[in-house]
């Protein structure tokens, strides 16, 4: 029986221990379970009372164990943004490895900043960013105040190579200035001034655009240096589009250079207008017309119309007509006219003058009179007019009659006729004098023809007592004929 007792005994308490067992392990299970939503509540709630618009961060790693305490995270992190002076209100609070940063900043890259700072520290499992970004006040002037001692230290950096770039550049503006004088001097006479300014002009602009090169290179701009040299061909094109005019002209004096279709105090015809050249600039011609008044004409118009010359060849011709009866004898006529043209001082005996024969009109056969004057001492008008005059004299003294066209009138009450002897004497006197002189008394130039000289040199006079409009350096020299 004892052993039977001995051996039952311990039966009852192996039952005993595994019950009391199970129980424990219930209720520790059920104690981490209770202890772990007790923990995540405080985290939702804080996570609930966020504000709208922040950011959080999980470490892409959690460690089971963390080595640093929340309290050492919070620490050095504080520490790190204090330091950077970006953040002002700055609050870190750590919660079993979660980073919540609150504060202000003026930047959001610095928000940025500070959230990624706090997910790389050790042992943070997540980051919730709730930095406030501040937006800057409009009369807030320290960027402004920022920049401009940013760029003074630079200056200040730099100044030596300044003043070593101005050196560069007074030597090579210097050296421009040199070389542009030298050209203008070595070239001399021996090429047109428009020519010779352009070539000297050339040369400074190459030697300023190494000097500019050199500068930026010196002061630590070389990007810059670059820019400018590839970006010169750019920049003459844009030129050249938005003054395409101005450019035209002056590529047109160019040309008028070279070509010297006139010189100063020729009397020239451009598009219409007539006038001795008075200024050639490189903007333009200057005439003064016969009126005396100063026409200026863009040499694009000068080089694309047709330039004649008077003064270029002193010889000119005139030409006017003459109608005569068809009972007349047109060889007598054209002697007698032919005369007249040869005992004229004006008429050049070589190109001789002509007497033709031009066409049949309704009531006449017309003569065709052509001359050639000396243009340089005599004005063609004014012969022209004498010359007129002297052949209507001679043919009325020859008998040779210039009827007018014929024309049929009707008179339906009939013309009272009267013979001329019946008119009293007083209306004999009244008759014009050139009607009763004799054959030979005409007279070559009358007052009102101004003796026929040319006004070429009057013109030329004028032009020197006028006032030039003042547009630059006279590109052509002074007529030497002058």
């Amino acid at each position: 029986m004892i052993v039977t007792r001995n051996f039952q005994r311990p039966r009852r308490s192996l039952l005993q221990n595994l019950a009391l067992r199970f129980v424990f392990s219930v209720l520790i299970f059920g104690f981490q379970i209770s202890s772990a939503l007790a923990q995540q509540k405080p985290a939702q709630e804080e996570r609930s009372a966020a504000p709208i618009g922040e950011s959080t961060a999980v470490a892409e790693r959690i460690e089971v164990q963390p080595v640093s305490s929340d309290q050492a995270i919070d620490r050095r992190l504080t520490r790190i943004f204090e330091a950077t002076g970006w953040f002002s209100d700055v609050s870190v609070q750590v919660q079993e490895g979660v980073a919540f940063l609150d504060g202000r900043t003026d930047s959001a890259d610095h928000r940025v900043w500070a959230g990624e700072l706090a997910r790389k520290t050790s042992d943070v499992v997540a980051v919730v960013n709730r930095i406030q970004v501040t937006e800057s006040s409009p009369w807030d002037f320290s960027p402004a105040v920022n920049e401009l001692q940013f760029l003074w230290m630079w200056t200040l950096q730099r100044l030596p190579r300044l003043v070593i770039g101005l050196l560069v550049m007074f030597v090579a503006g210097s050296l421009a200035w040199l070389a542009a004088h030298g050209a203008r001097r070595t070239l001399g006479q021996q090429m047109n001034p428009l020519l010779r300014d352009v070539v000297a002009r050339v040369l400074s602009i190459f030697i300023l655009l190494i000097g500019v090169y050199l500068v930026l290179q010196v002061v630590g701009l070389s990007r810059l240096a670059a820019t400018v040299l590839g970006g010169t061909g750019l920049i003459g094109l844009v030129v050249g589009i938005a003054f395409r005019d101005i450019l035209e002209n002056y590529l047109s004096s160019i040309l008028i250079s070279i070509r010297n279709p006139f010189r100063i105090g020729d009397l020239v015809e451009i598009g219409g207008h007539i006038g001795v050249v008075q200024l050639v600039t490189t903007r333009g011609t200057v005439l003064m017309n016969l009126d005396g008044n100063h026409v200026q004409i863009p040499n694009s118009m000068v080089y694309k119309n047709i330039i004649r010359n008077f003064t270029a060849n002193p010889n000119r011709r005139e030409s006017f007509e003459v109608g005569i009866g068809f009972e007349n004898r047109l060889s007598i006529a054209q002697e007698v006219v032919r005369d007249v043209l040869s005992g004229h001082p004006a008429v050049l005996k070589d190109p001789e003058a002509l007497v033709l024969v031009d066409r049949l009109g309704a009531a006449t056969v017309n003569l065709k009179i052509t001359f050639w004057y000396d243009g340089s001492a005599y004005n063609g008008p004014k012969v022209k007019s004498s010359l007129i005059r002297m052949v209507k004299r001679v043919l009325q003294d020859q008998g040779i009659s210039m009827p007018d066209e014929a024309r049929e009138i009707l008179f339906p009450e009939g013309v009272s006729v009267r013979m001329l002897e019946a008119l009293p004497p007083k209306h004999q006197n009244e008759l014009p004098k050139e009607t009763v002189s004799p054959v030979g008394t005409e007279v070559v130039a009358t007052g009102a023809e101004g003796s026929l000289v040319s006004e070429d040199e009057q013109l030329r006079e004028q032009g020197r007592k006028s006032r030039i409009p003042e547009e630059g350096e006279n590109l052509f020299v002074d007529n030497p004929a002058q």
